[in-house]
């Protein structure tokens, strides 16, 4: 299955329960998808295929989004 295959179906969910799934573009290593679900859920979504594997930048993004309390 490849990335884009994986993010559609992540849009489909995501419709399914009420919600929205932005693509984030432009910033290296930040998370592919912002989704937003209903009573103020916020999620960031990094899309991997099974087996992908995370670049550098993304890990180092991805840490610094957990020091400040966020999940991805």
């Amino acid at each position: 299955m490849r990335e884009s295959e994986v993010e559609r179906y992540l849009g489909v969910e995501v419709k399914k329960r009420g919600g929205v799934s932005w693509k984030w573009a432009g910033t290296m290593g930040v998370p592919d998808r912002i989704v937003l679900l209903p009573q103020g859920k916020i999620l960031f979504v990094e899309v991997k295929t099974k087996g992908g594997r995370l670049s550098k930048v993304q890990q180092l993004i991805h840490r610094k989004m957990g020091t400040l309390g966020i999940e991805v």
